[in-house]
């Protein structure tokens, strides 16, 4: 449990075994002594109990009456705010050079005196059987959370720049000067918010379909031939997911090697052939646009929104599960996503000084945020109440899929609590914010 020391106009004084008192929840809120520090009704949404403790010292003419208020919050300490990266700064390793040739070089001696293990499944053209249940709960997620989000679209307001990727959660955009948008300049940074729609809270990325995951890399004049679907789609495909309308090779033997890059396949004449009509996972299918019906009530929008925020996180443990065994690569450069053991070669990078590199992708290993990108927004602490621009440094953020459900009644998970800083208290004019230490 962390604790919160506020205190205006007093000296700092030590609290370690001083006698207190435990208020009723927001009782001491009423209290004369603490009318200035109006932020503390920022805690009610955060905060289970108030705690005063008091010292006192003897009067005289050199020593004055000091105070304290300590709050308890059950919220964990904020977290920095994710960082942003200028599209012409590379992104940074999950894991950096020198560690890697670390763990190589670590690697290389300890196989020296022992025999060569074997290679995971998928290295060997297989399909790692206790995955594929994940796999379809991670595609019918996906699918469960498209279909939510239309309908949470119907009732939640959510903004939208005309210029930028950016959006605010909320029924009127942030006062934030934060475009980079296209004139932003002659705006001097200020938004133009307009209505926003799934594919603004719900990042699109796409990637090449392979029919053949240990198959030749994907050259640049077959770019338009192979088609490009959701990367999420393509990684459950490759985890074991059967979809007709996206043909895949499954083998059911190891491949045989026959040098560094080289295989054959393994004869699988001998063995019977699979039944067609195995039961098999279903998979859930998108609502159309003109189907959707909204929640008609606050208690269902509630409960839309729980059974959203728990698909949102199934969706990501899922995929996160999935990427351990399945690799994924991403372009240090661009957004584009490559499943698969090595990126493809098509030449359609146009991230900064891409001549520089013909238009070739820089591939690395790639990380959760990379195949599903949070799209992180402000959290807004009361909903009535608009963000101001002076007290930016006190807000919090949350990805957007969360703060769309948190303002629509779900609860938030723990892990995101940091980011939001709950436990800030926000002040509510800009002469009370300069008194912040």
């Amino acid at each position: 449990m962390d604790s919160v020391c506020l205190h205006s106009q007093f000296s700092r004084t030590d609290f370690l075994h001083s006698k207190g008192r435990t208020c009723s929840k927001f009782d001491i809120l009423k209290c004369g002594t603490w009318q200035g520090l109006s932020s503390l009704n920022s805690f009610k949404n955060s905060c289970s109990r108030l705690t005063v403790q008091l010292n006192f010292k003897i009067p005289s003419k050199q020593s004055a009456h000091v105070q304290a208020l300590i709050i308890n919050c059950n919220s964990p300490q904020n977290a920095d705010l994710p960082r942003y990266y200028s599209k012409k700064e590379k992104k940074p390793f999950p894991i950096p050079i020198v560690e890697l040739r670390r763990a190589a070089r670590e690697r290389l001696k300890n196989s020296k005196s022992q025999p060569r293990g074997p290679c995971p499944p998928p290295k060997r053209g297989l399909v790692v059987e206790r995955l594929i249940p994940v796999a379809y709960r991670v595609l019918n997620a996906r699918i469960t959370l498209i279909n939510n989000l239309k309908k949470l679209l119907k009732v939640m307001p959510v903004n939208a720049c005309k210029w930028c990727s950016e959006i605010h959660v909320g029924p009127i955009g942030h006062p934030f000067k934060s475009c980079r948008g296209p004139r932003a300049s002659i705006r001097k940074g200020a938004h133009e918010w307009g209505e926003a729609v799934l594919e603004d809270i719900l990042v699109p990325v796409e990637s090449y379909h392979l029919y053949d995951r240990l198959g030749k890399r994907i050259p640049h004049e077959e770019r338009f031939s192979v088609p490009r679907i959701p990367a999420v789609v393509e990684l459950c495909i490759q985890a074991g997911v059967d979809l007709p309308e996206y043909p895949t090779k499954r083998r059911r033997k190891p491949i045989i090697r026959i040098g560094k890059k080289e295989f054959v396949d393994a004869d699988e004449s001998e063995l019977p052939d699979p039944d067609p009509e195995a039961p098999k996972p279903e998979i859930l299918a998108e609502i159309l646009d003109s189907e959707i019906v909204p929640p008609s009530s606050k208690e269902d929008t509630a409960l839309l929104a729980e059974e959203t925020l728990q698909a949102w996180e199934e969706m990501r443990e899922g995929a996160k599960r999935l990427m351990k065994m399945y690799p994924v690569r991403a372009c240090g450069y661009c957004p584009e996503v490559h499943v698969g053991p090595t990126g493809h070669k098509a030449q359609n990078c146009g991230a900064h000084k891409h001549q520089q590199r013909n238009g070739q992708h820089g591939w690395q290993a790639a990380v959760l945020d990379d195949l599903i990108p949070p799209k992180y927004v402000w959290h807004v602490p009361d909903v009535n109440k608009p963000l101001e621009r002076e007290l930016r440094n006190f807000y919090g953020q949350a990805p957007a899929v969360v703060e769309l459900c948190a303002q629509a009644g779900a609860s938030v998970p723990e892990h995101y609590k940091p980011t939001m800083r709950l436990d800030v208290g926000i002040p509510t004019d800009v002469r009370e914010a300069e008194m912040v230490v």
